[in-house]
């Protein structure tokens, strides 16, 4: 029985019949034969197909947000953010961190970055922007796969590939997680490349050079949008040998005439020439651009712990046989993907470490396969299978570990590539059974889509939280402590820190030794009020980190955020005033282990700050720019230090410059606002309403901007604005100090004393010690409500906390007056005006006292004028002081 195979054709499919010798022999059409050159495109009603499969099973992903990885390579990367210089994406790796720091994960991927930041600038931070392009680009990649598939695999088997690939459930973290997207975008130019390049193989003597040219452009684009996509010149190398070279051959007398011409030179000036020449100038441009990414890089490889891959810190032969097994679960994923996780480091795969572990099989089994697969390719000199093994194998070798160790242990958005390996393996595989039992074939076909498809959907759904994908993932993987400690997080995030801290603890019980987890538990602790257990939490993590060795760098032995554990620390032992000098030390520790670690110096310049070492505190800031000099955060803490020592023409210069890089930072809004008010002038005054509007835009809830806005307005002298926007961060705030007094205050001196009252009253409620606003409910009491019993309480209460108060002691004794106590009240005096000699107004008053005593104590003639009386010459005094706006550095937010 003749056994068919596919003869691989750009865009389209001829058909071979091999006969019981081996010889081929091309089908003809006589003459409308169509040039192998020119083949028939895949058809556009499949392709409509393929694209609504797409949209079916992955529309649900819109309606996700971001979660995982999408936080720190979207939310958090200010590379995105328009005011940064686009120059920064080709400097920085694919988290915003500068590749050329040790911490640097070396992931450059700059042309990812634009498309992120192209979706800020259209949708800001809404995600469903951001998945409907990554949903368009699986779909755009989808149908580019089915042209290639149409170059190795007759019309249907070719969209049975593509129809596969479109619905793999293996794909949902690379299209449903946004930063799936370096996937796909470097597969759509990976897939590109190879087109480009059977387009100028597909030529019978002279090279069309120009898409030898596009083929390495697009191998470029293809690594910069993720290094996966330099995989693809290998890719074009089998082409070119197994593909290519074979249909030249086709019609000699020997299977391996084809092979025979390169080993033997024979036809080198002609289409083996051509052929070196091609594969040449594809391999040196991959080199060159292999050599430039290493440039970038700085000739050093990423940092990783032995909780990101353990096995990579493994000795021999545990570290071996690991890594030797683990492209046998990532090809079992691809087989049956049920058992999908989002994260698979730490303890998810157990290490191989004995010869006698059972999982060996599967590692010799999936070796004996492929070695199987690749002769019997060879010998059938199938196409198909010749290019699947290809795509299987190629695009997955920079995540097996073999060449350099990677950041975990399987990631299932690195298997989008090798995936259209298998999906074209399966397809050929397909065929072969539908030619003779085509029920059975279809029948398989209809389970695995609808299998697949309704895995997909449900999955996506699995990635709308950050609770929902990390708890999904604990269905998986019971032994992951970053599993356990990540849904910690997303519970911490709405408040749960109790519910929290039981996933905290129970990562530390599965990884003791997890420097992360013990500072979660410290910290949910310290949000808990349960300060010494978390302070014990956070000594465990310390002692947990690795410890120094002579000769060795530290930084290569300690993940970034390990260190944190030092500023969690300090942070909780600084609440006590008297261990700020042991927090400062903390901080010098945690820089001496990084000496770019920004986050500490910022922190540590606080604690400076607090000390009242302003000095110290702003070289502790100014040596953090020499690290990060695009840091908003620094240039702020510099305005504040700078604030703190009186020069604010050159605080409101840094804080304008924290605004500069991150125009959306709040507190340099705000406190630069309150910096113009303070200025003054009319203009500054306009540029602090509209940065304190632009503010309220963010968080119409933010009580301080109300406030600052109400303050404004009163320099402005618009009294009734002022009025309005005191009330409103009243509202907010009950007991917002500076508002209630602000608001009554605006009142009294608009002649409503009665409606200042209560505020006056609420105030005093919540901040008993609040003396001027005792002083003013006093007066209102004396002069408004005639309520002396209560005057006398708010000015008793003033001299209890302040029993030197001049003034308060002056309105104790003027209530000794109204009530006709003229005796007491010239005692009260005279020791107001012991006690204030240079008040002229006590001495004036203490006069009219003695008067009217005198008075009392003879008869006045008709001819003498009356006396003053007490009502008339001696009242109760306030003195208007506006009250200024809160200093930037003030630890009560009111």
């Amino acid at each position: 029985m003749d056994r068919v195979s596919g003869v691989c054709r750009f865009g389209g499919v001829v058909s071979a019949v091999r006969t019981r010798t081996g010889r081929s022999r091309r089908r003809l059409t006589g003459q409308n034969q169509v040039p192998e050159d020119m083949p028939d495109p895949p058809r556009r009603g499949l392709g409509a197909v393929i694209i609504l499969a797409c949209v079916l099973v992955y529309h649900n992903c819109l309606y996700c947000g971001f979660v995982f990885d999408d936080i720190s390579a979207i939310k958090e990367n200010r590379d995105l953010r328009p005011q940064t210089p686009i120059s920064n994406i080709f400097l920085n790796d694919f988290w915003g961190t500068p590749i050329h720091k040790e911490q640097s994960h070396k992931s450059y991927r700059p042309l990812t970055v634009l498309t992120f930041r192209w979706n800020y600038a259209v949708h800001g931070l809404q995600p469903a922007g951001y998945h409907l392009v990554n949903l368009l680009l699986h779909a755009l990649v989808s149908l580019l796969y089915y042209r290639v598939c149409a170059m190795f695999l007759p019309e249907f088997a070719s969209f049975v590939a593509a129809i596969l690939f479109a619905v793999h459930p293996i794909h949902t973290e690379a299209v449903t997680g946004v930063v799936g997207r370096a996937e796909m975008l470097s597969s759509l130019f990976f897939l590109g490349a190879l087109l480009c390049y059977a387009k100028a193989a597909n030529r019978r003597r002279n090279t069309d050079w120009r898409y030898v040219a596009a083929c390495t452009a697009c191998v470029g684009i293809a690594m910069l949008c993720k290094e996966q996509g330099i995989t693809v010149t290998g890719v074009c190398v089998v082409y070119e040998l197994l593909v290519a070279q074979k249909r030249r051959s086709a019609t000699g007398e020997s299977r391996w005439s084809w092979m025979d011409a390169w080993g033997k030179g024979s036809g080198w000036g002609c289409a083996c020439g051509e052929a070196a020449r091609r594969v040449a100038t594809v391999c040196c441009a991959t080199l060159a651009l292999l050599a430039a990414r290493l440039h970038v890089m700085g000739a050093q490889l990423p940092v990783f712990t032995r909780f990101d891959n353990p096995a990579g810190a493994a000795p021999g032969p545990t570290r071996h046989l690991t890594f030797a097994y683990l492209p046998a679960l990532n090809a079992w994923l691809l087989a049956l993907p049920e058992a999908l996780c989002c994260d698979w480091t730490m303890g998810t795969v157990a290490l191989v470490k004995s010869w006698r572990d059972p999982r060996n099989l599967a590692t010799l089994a999936l070796a004996a396969v492929l070695v199987a697969a690749a002769i019997h390719a060879l010998r059938t000199r199938c196409s198909a299978l010749s290019m699947g093994l290809a795509l299987l194998v190629l695009p997955f070798l920079p995540a097996s570990n073999l060449f350099f160790p990677v950041g975990f242990v399987v990631a299932e958005r690195v298997l989008y590539m090798p995936s259209m390996g298998w999906c074209l393996l399966v397809a050929h595989g397909w065929r072969i059974v539908a030619q003779s039992r085509a029920k059975l074939a279809a029948a398989a076909l209809i389970f695995l889509l609808l299998a697949f498809s309704a895995k997909t959907y449900m999955r996506n759904w699995d990635w709308k939280t950050e609770y929902s994908i990390f708890a999904s993932g604990l269905k998986v993987n019971r032994f992951n402590a970053k599993l356990y400690n990540n849904v910690g997080h997303a519970l911490e995030a709405e408040g749960k820190y109790s519910e929290a801290l039981d996933f905290f603890n129970t990562a530390v019980s599965v990884q003791p030794d997890d420097v992360g987890a013990h500072i979660n538990v410290g910290r949910t602790y310290n949000h808990l009020g349960r300060y010494q257990e978390a302070e014990d939490a956070y000594v465990k993590a310390k002692s947990l980190l690795p410890k120094a060795k002579p000769g060795e760098s530290y930084q290569a032995r300690i993940a970034p955020n390990h260190l944190n554990v030092f500023l969690n620390l300090a942070n909780l032992i600084s609440k006590n005033a008297t261990r700020l000098e042991e927090a400062d030390m903390l901080y010098r520790q945690a820089i001496s282990m990084r000496a770019d670690y920004t986050q500490a110096y910022i922190n540590r310049g606080d604690i400076l700050i607090k000390l009242n070492r302003t000095k110290e505190a702003q070289e502790v800031y100014e040596r953090a720019l020499l690290y990060d000099s695009g840091n908003p955060d620094i240039y702020y803490n510099l305005g504040v230090v700078l604030l703190e020592q009186g020069k604010a023409s050159q605080a409101l210069a840094y804080l304008d410059k924290a605004l500069e890089l991150e125009p959306e930072h709040e507190q340099a809004l705000l406190n630069s606002a309150i910096l113009l008010q303070e200025l003054g002038a009319a203009d500054l005054r306009h540029l602090a309403r509209q940065r304190l509007l632009k503010l309220l835009d963010k968080d119409a809830t933010n009580e301080r901007v109300h406030f600052n806005l109400g303050m404004v307005c009163m320099d402005e002298g618009d009294a009734e604005c002022a009025e309005r926007w005191f009330r409103a961060a009243v509202h907010l705030k009950p007991d917002f100090r500076s508002a209630l007094f602000n608001l009554a205050l605006l009142l009294a001196d608009r002649r409503r004393p009665l409606e200042a009252a209560p505020f006056l009253k609420q105030l005093v409620r919540h901040h008993p010690d609040h003396v001027k606003a005792l002083v003013l409910l006093g007066d209102i009491y004396i002069n408004s409500v005639k309520d002396l019993d209560a005057a006398e309480s708010c000015y008793r209460r003033i001299l209890e906390l302040e029993p030197d108060n001049v003034q308060a002691l002056h309105n104790l004794c003027v209530v000794a007056v109204e009530r006709g106590k003229l005796a007491v009240a010239e005692e009260c005096l005279t020791r107001a005006a012991a006690l204030a000699p240079h008040e002229h107004y006590i001495q004036r008053h203490l006069a009219v006292v003695k008067a009217r005593r005198a008075a009392n104590t003879s008869v006045p003639s008709k001819s003498e004028p009356p006396a003053p009386t007490a009502t008339t010459e001696v009242r109760a005094r306030w003195n208007y002081i506006p009250q200024q706006p809160p200093d930037p550095h003030e630890t009560d937010a009111s």
